[in-house]
């Protein structure tokens, strides 16, 4: 694609300038059952539907990278049925302000609410949705990670049939009070989704990695307006960044450390566990994560496990056995999951492929 100005590449890289370091704490992608709904859902604002009263908040979120609690609660819930995935988020907010109105713009120089959706766990055609309490949206397509190119965005893909609504709770863009805050409701067709035209990607009793993001911005209030607080020498504070399911590192482009919503066929409570060839999948993310830093300390790619990690590798009990593999451009790294007897092999760009 060709992206709109020099502006919005070094926006689009914000949130990736972290590269491969890692947090030292282990992250544990959160779980989240969404019930399908047989009675209709109004895209208004309001959180007051029979089907939402039927379902559980998720947890408060999390600070992306450390566990300092957020300043303001943000919490969701989850819905589906047969054209739509349902979200509603509430966040807790005393002063409600925004200025973005045109759609996509770099939406989250607002405090606004951010959807990550990758529906086949594979960390590459994944897709991005912000909205401001304005309910402007950037929807944007990502062909691969940021940290494997800095040209993988689609930004004029927009997502056809999406309903959305805010509902404020105070006044907006009035510094002379005090707000409670804002809720966010949407629906987002499942055809959006779709790769093919006779794809039939609803994914009954399946799971889709998906992660949500709050940003917040430090504010100051000049002329009666609100905008973004600067430092002493007249740069931007820095935004927080409030999850659903944290990441370990201020980098919401890292899929493989997503939540798992399970999309249940039952209207009443379910269970879901996560599989265990996903836990896999994070051995081998780990392993991509040494390779890659491996790579940048020493310019060529490690030739052997050994230098990439001394541990032995387990997942429940069962001990791993990769194999690496380089080639004239990169690496493969497969393991025989010892759970489902399927190879899975992640390559040099992060993809992972079953076999």
């Amino acid at each position: 694609m060709v992206l709109k100005s020099k502006c919005l590449i070094v926006a689009l890289g914000i949130l990736s300038i972290s590269g491969y370091s890692q947090s030292k704490k282990a992250v544990v992608p959160k779980t989240y059952i969404a019930a399908k709904t047989s009675t209709a859902i109004a895209i208004d604002g309001e959180e007051n539907d029979a089907s939402w009263n039927k379902v559980e908040w998720t947890a408060l979120f999390e600070d992306i990278s450390t566990d300092v609690k957020p300043k303001y609660a943000t919490k969701v819930k989850m819905l589906w049925d047969e054209t739509n995935f349902y979200i509603l988020a509430k966040m807790e907010e005393p002063h409600v302000w925004a200025n973005l109105k045109q759609r996509d713009t770099i939406i989250f120089y607002n405090n606004d609410f951010e959807v990550f959706i990758d529906p086949d766990s594979d960390t590459f055609n994944y897709y991005e949705l912000e909205i401001n309490a304005l309910n402007t949206t950037w929807d944007l397509f990502l062909t691969k990670p940021y940290r494997e190119d800095d040209k993988v965005v689609l930004n004029d893909w927009n997502i056809p049939g999406l309903k959305s609504a805010v509902k404020i709770n105070g006044t907006l863009n009035n510094p002379n009070d005090t707000d409670e805050g804002w809720v966010l409701e949407m629906a987002i067709p499942w055809a959006s989704y779709k790769t093919t035209f006779f794809d039939q990607n609803v994914p009954v009793d399946k799971f889709w990695r998906v992660n949500f993001s709050r940003v917040n911005w430090q504010h100051d209030i000049k002329n009666g307006s609100y905008e973004r607080k600067k430092d002493a020498e007249g740069k931007f504070l820095p935004e927080y960044n409030w999850v659903w399911s944290p990441m370990g590192v201020i980098n919401m482009h890292e899929p493989e450390k997503w939540g798992y919503v399970y999309f249940s066929s039952k209207e009443g409570k379910d269970s879901f566990e996560i599989p265990q060839d996903e836990k896999v999948k994070w051995e081998l993310y780990t392993l991509y994560r040494a390779q890659k830093e491996y790579h940048s300390k020493n310019k060529t790619w490690a030739q052997s496990l050994t230098d990439l990690t001394k541990k032995p590798i387990t997942v429940d009990g069962k001990v791993l056995k990769p194999v690496l593999e380089n080639h004239t451009t990169g690496f493969n790294i497969a393991v025989k999951s010892p759970f489902s007897n399927k190879t899975l092999i992640i390559e040099e760009d992060g993809k992972i492929i079953s076999k």
